[in-house]
Parts: C-alpha cells; sequence; structure tokens
C-alpha cells in the first residue's frame, strides 16, 4: 500500500512537472474544486517515542516498522467532520501527500496510548507550495 502511495505521488509530481497531460477537477473539503495539476504538498517527519519500556542514556530503542505501519496521518476538512485522506507513514517516519489547494485539518490516528502537542493542526495548502508539518508521537511508554 506504501509503495502504491509513493508510486501515484511521484506519477502525480511528473505530470505536474511536465505540464503534459492536463487532469480532471477533483473535488476538496468543503465542496471546493480545484484542478489535479495545480495541487501543494504536504510532508514531514514522524518520530515516535519511546518504544521501550526503560531506556538508558545513550542506548536508543530502533522504533520498528510495524510500529509506523499502525499510525496514519489523517488529512480533514477544515470543519474535521470528515476524512479527506489517510496517509501511511515510510519506514523512515517520512510521509509526503499531494493535496489540492485548500484548508485542511491535519491529526494522527492514535493508537493505544499516542498523543502529539502537534496535532491537530489546521493548514492551508497553496498551489505548488510544500508544508512541512514534523510530528512528535509520545506512546506514553514509561
Amino acid at each position: 500500500m506504501k509503495i502504491n502511495i509513493l508510486i501515484f505521488d511521484a506519477v502525480v509530481f511528473a505530470v505536474l512537472a511536465c505540464g503534459c497531460v492536463q487532469q480532471d477537477k477533483e473535488s476538496t473539503p468543503g465542496n471546493v474544486s480545484g484542478n489535479i495539476s495545480e495541487s501543494g504538498f504536504l510532508e514531514g517527519m514522524v518520530s515516535i517515542g519511546p518504544i521501550c519500556p526503560v531506556e538508558r542514556i545513550n542506548v536508543t530503542c530502533k522504533v520498528p516498522p510495524e510500529a509506523y505501519d499502525a499510525r496514519r496521518i489523517l488529512v480533514y476538512g477544515k470543519g474535521k467532520t470528515e476524512v479527506f485522506r489517510e496517509v501511511s507513514i515510510n519506514n523512515d517516519g517520512s510521509y509526503r501527500v499531494v493535496l489540492v489547494p485548500g484548508s485542511y485539518v491535519i491529526d494522527i490516528n492514535r493508537v493505544g496510548m499516542d498523543r502529539s502537542p502537534d496535532v491537530p493542526k489546521e493548514i492551508e495548502i497553496k498551489f505548488n507550495e510544500t508544508i512541512t508539518l514534523d510530528i512528535s508521537i509520545d506512546t506514553g511508554i514509561r
């Protein structure tokens, strides 16, 4: 699934870069229409921790791929009433999504006791711009 999303994003980026294909209009949250060729991007890094119940100084527990697989970046319309997109997090903690211009609320699906001071966060996507939103997830493990 992650590979399919990455391939889709790469294809969309290539089409946007060359401008050689005209895309149909895509609906955005709040019933605002926009042309997919006039998209922007949301990207960032997700950190998850602590992973081990007892972490020692200078000894870190590596975040297993399953920890990233279980979590998603949720993209809501401005009113946060409906999930517009669910974005997978890569095993290195990175994510990237193509969005049509508009207002969005970004959040995470919470697993167990997960919490983050970084979300929910309202963002504004503009044509051909990239918004970076890094998210630190506290697992609650102590």
